[in-house]
């Protein structure tokens, strides 16, 4: 079987970098020297020739860090003008094409990561700034992760007592930041301004002051900083905008485990658990990270994760598979990288 795939996004990036596993062929351009022209040209050296190439390799492994800009994948060369049994890397990057190509058919967790990122594709990156008095720190919220951009930070507020002093060292404090945003941010961009105070409504007509016309809304957290986003999506506070999202729904599901974690509730972690909740047909929706479930050195039951968790289909359950670039997702792994919940409790 062979998908051929446009990488459109950095999450895109992240999709592939689950799906090329040991084992499959990635073909797409690339550059190999070409070591029949070398020689002596003018009593010096020639160096080879870098020619660009159609490269399919057998992928060895892959490497790949949350919102870089490439993913390299490593493997031997089984089609290419010359050097096929040689390793390569291929340095995927945003606007690349790619062939992935399996001796089997891809599994169904795959081609649900697959629709996914399709879905994703419709979807843009919206920028977010948590919003104090002295302080304004900028995010970025994708379909499937959270990065931290720039802070800006006011250095001093004038004499205590001294208002007129103090409202002036923060217009200027806003009006550079409003600079710096607009600089970085496309137009086209949505931005959310949130915070526990009345900062973020100072801020925002201050941008609207200064022309500037992108969407913007404001929305009130009780928590400043990373906390602050987490509780943007943690409790859905920005409505409809988000809501579609796979690092909302995500982290609500997951939210949705703790929650049941202290009562002894319908939910359940570590092999055990999970393996006597599948047996009894209990799972009514299983959180796995997209790592773990690839993980052919992890096991559960004495089976790997992909093949265990087939059997979802069997009782009717549902599989979210989860990134990890994002705060909850880092606390799912703390728990092992599963958590099912469950349709009662057992």
């Amino acid at each position: 079987m062979l998908w051929r795939l446009r990488i459109e996004s950095e999450d895109d990036l992240w999709t592939l970098s689950h799906l090329a596993r040991s084992g499959l062929l990635v073909g797409m351009l690339g550059e190999r020297r070409d070591q029949t022209t070398t020689g002596e040209e003018g009593g010096r050296a020639k160096a080879a020739e870098r020619k660009k190439m159609w490269i399919r390799l057998k992928i060895s492994s892959t490497e790949y860090q949350p919102f870089s800009e490439n993913l390299r994948i490593h493997g031997v060369i089984e089609e290419a003008q010359f050097d096929v049994g040689l390793h390569h890397t291929h340095v995927v990057e945003v606007r690349d094409e790619v062939e992935l190509s399996a001796p089997h058919p891809f599994s169904e967790s795959d081609w649900d990561l697959l629709r996914q990122a399709e879905k994703a594709a419709q979807q843009i990156n919206i920028a977010l700034a948590m919003v104090e008095m002295d302080e304004i720190v900028l995010f970025y919220i994708t379909p499937r992760g959270l990065r931290e951009g720039a802070t800006w930070t006011m250095r001093g507020g004038g004499k205590r007592g001294d208002l007129k002093q103090a409202s002036g060292i923060g217009a200027a404090f806003r009006s550079n930041v409003i600079k710096a945003v607009r600089a970085t941010l496309d137009e086209s961009t949505p931005l959310l301004l949130c915070g526990p105070g009345h900062a973020r409504e100072v801020l925002l007509d201050d941008m609207r002051a200064a022309g500037d016309s992108r969407f913007m809304k404001s929305i009130a957290t009780s928590m400043a900083g990373r906390a602050g986003a987490n509780e943007l999506l943690r409790d859905g506070l920005a409505g409809d905008l988000l809501s579609e999202y796979a690092i909302t729904k995500e982290t609500a599901l997951i939210e949705e485990a703790w929650t049941r974690l202290p009562t002894n509730g319908a939910v359940a972690y570590g092999h055990h658990a999970l393996d006597l909740a599948m047996k009894e047909g209990a799972i009514e929706t299983l959180l796995i990270t997209a790592d773990l479930l690839r993980d052919e050195t992890q096991t559960i039951n004495g089976r790997p994760w992909a093949l265990w968790a087939e059997g979802l289909a069997g009782i009717g359950a549902v599989m979210v598979q989860c990134s990890v670039d994002h705060d909850a997702g880092q606390q799912l792994v703390g728990i092992g990288g599963a958590v099912a919940l469950l349709r009662y409790t057992m």
